[in-house]
């Protein structure tokens, strides 16, 4: 039952206790007990709505109780990490704290070493720009000694008595056998004597050049009326360089550690030893302007007494 019609049975039974009433005052209680009614439906509505206010709130309530508590199961997890990275940082401060005077010096030492290497570098460098200017230098040279030696024994390369070759920085002289000996002979005659001059005149003035004397010879065996002498082509071929290497050491003036001679008997032949014109060209004194392989090493100085 609702209760506007609980508030109409209690105003019916009212007047009907209390005898007659002016149909005014009747009317009045009415309106009255239906303003009442419509207020108590208000704060019903009203009560129904805080009622599930409230529900949704203890609902929401119970929520944010849940997210509270894993809030702090969190935090107290990132507490706990927190903790354990700052030992983490104690822990490895110390280390570098320790190594830092090491490391410290491993850096001094690195930056020594890279300033040495960078001087070294650069003596490397301006080493190496020397010796350019020192290997041109030395090519400019062979080169005019070249010129020089051609226009020197231009009459004898024209006969064919005489070759020069330059390759690679050594310079080669190639003296037939026929304008320095006698066949068979190991004394270098005097027109011959002459033109050893010419050569090494010039020969003398190159710097930093060892000056070889390679004797030769063809494969034809020593005759046995010169044997006794010259028991094969190695002694010929040796003793025509030898006298060759003294005439250019005693009369030319080079000195003698600039100086050397071997003989290669007929084991260096330019030419077909098959035929006449080719061992004509095997028998030869060749002279070989070179680099110099090793200085000579300077005597010690005497200990002071």
């Amino acid at each position: 039952m609702s209760n506007k019609l609980l508030i109409l049975m209690a105003l019916t039974c009212s007047f009907l206790f209390s005898g007659c009433v002016s149909k005014t005052l009747y009317q009045q209680q009415v309106a009255e007990a239906d303003q009442l009614i419509s207020r108590i439906e208000g704060l019903e509505t009203e009560y129904k709505l805080l009622a599930d206010k409230s529900s949704y709130l203890s609902e929401r309530n119970g929520e944010l109780d849940q997210r509270l508590r894993d809030a702090l199961n969190r935090s107290s997890a990132l507490q706990d990490d927190l903790l354990r990275a700052k030992a983490d940082i104690d822990r490895l401060e110390k280390i570098l704290s320790a190594r830092s005077a090491e490391t410290g010096a491993a850096m001094t030492d690195m930056r020594q070493t890279i300033d040495r290497l960078e001087t070294q570098n650069r003596d490397l460098a301006l080493q190496v720009e020397n010796e350019r200017i020192a290997r041109e230098a030395r090519v400019a040279q062979m080169k005019s000694t070249y010129d020089e030696l051609v226009g020197m024994m231009d009459a004898e390369i024209k006969r064919g008595e005489i070759t020069i070759s330059e390759l690679q920085g050594k310079l080669s002289v190639n003296m037939l056998e026929k304008i320095l000996f006698d066949s068979g002979a190991a004394e270098v005659k005097p027109a011959g004597l002459e033109v050893l001059r010419r050569v090494g005149k010039i020969v003398k003035e190159v710097q930093e050049k060892e000056i070889r004397v390679e004797g030769h010879t063809d494969n034809i065996p020593i005759s046995p009326r010169l044997q006794q002498k010259f028991p094969s082509n190695w002694e010929l071929s040796t003793a025509r360089a030898v006298n060759v290497l003294h005439f250019l050491q005693d009369s030319v003036g080079i000195p003698g550690e600039r100086i050397s001679a071997c003989g290669y008997g007929e084991h260096r032949p330019l030419a077909d030893n098959g035929n006449p014109q080719g061992r004509a060209q095997n028998r030869r004194i060749q002279i070989d302007l070179v680099p110099i392989e090793n200085q000579i090493a300077q005597a010690p100085e005497p200990a002071q007494p």
